[in-house]
């Protein structure tokens, strides 16, 4: 008996196969095969199950997507890029920039003369004191599965949140700034507001900060985060902005508008 090739297997059959492979695999071995793999492979519709099969979207999605292997990818990858947001490791992950006062500190929520956090799941903070503290996490967009081409050609949106809240006795000085940075560190796009001071005897009600980096640059390679800040009445201990649930995440959203792309991971990659 001859032995059939899976090529003769109907195209929706193939389909179907290639949904279950894992998505690397699918472009860095199952792609470079032949002109009928190939094809499939790039075909959206393979994409779109993936992204079902994973619960990405649901069967009713009607959001529009530019391209479905890149919304695919990008979902897959999306995850909060700082460690340790919520103190709950002490200082770890965190380069301790300025140490003024009495230093740095971790606190449990709500703390004295605060207020309960939003979300019931964080539960400790990161708190300033009488003079300047400020900490910084540099992320490394190629190490955490980002490939240059993506980063470069699709630019996905980088949305980055903190919170902070000041004690209800004490005012503050509140502080951040994020740099989007090369491979040798040149700041290519910057969200760097003027610092935020809150006067004594305020409500101690926590503020969320949010922004959006879209059509940046090409050529970013990292993301500098850097908060902190310090009291305004120069008590000594802890009287200075506190922070928490500090975030980083590449979006599934592309403000570009594009062709379709043959963008694939690199081997390097895994």
């Amino acid at each position: 008996m001859a032995l059939a090739s899976i090529n003769e297997l109907p195209e929706n059959i193939l389909l179907e196969v290639f949904t279950h492979v894992p998505a690397r695999q699918l472009l860095l071995s199952c792609r470079p095969v032949c002109s009928l793999w190939r094809d499939l492979v790039d075909v959206s519709t393979l994409w779109k199950r993936k992204s079902l099969l994973k619960g990405f979207i649901t069967e009713d999605w009607d959001q529009p997507v530019a391209d479905w292997k890149i919304f695919f990818f990008l979902c897959s990858l999306r995850r909060n890029l700082l460690r340790n947001p919520c103190a709950e490791e002490g200082m770890a992950s965190w380069q301790i920039i300025s140490n003024g006062g009495d230093h740095w500190r971790v606190e449990s929520l709500p703390g004295a003369h605060g207020t309960d956090f939003p979300d019931s799941r964080v539960k400790k903070y990161f708190v300033t004191s009488y003079d300047l503290c400020l900490k910084s996490q540099l992320v490394d967009l190629k190490a955490e599965g980002y490939w240059e081409e993506l980063l470069d050609t699709f630019r996905p949106d980088i949305v980055v949140k903190d919170w902070f809240a000041a004690r209800a006795d004490c005012g503050c000085t509140y502080r951040i700034g994020v740099h989007l940075t090369s491979a040798d560190y040149i700041t290519l796009a910057s969200f760097e507001p003027p610092p935020v001071t809150i006067e004594q005897w305020n409500d101690a009600r926590w503020t969320e900060v949010s922004h959006t980096f879209s059509d940046y640059p090409p050529g970013v390679r990292h993301i500098l985060f850097q908060h902190g800040g310090q009291d305004t009445q120069f008590w000594a201990g802890w009287y200075g902005p506190r922070v928490t649930n500090s975030s980083i995440i590449i979006s599934h959203n592309m403000t570009r508008t594009l062709a379709p792309s043959t963008a694939q991971p690199e081997a390097t990659q895994g």
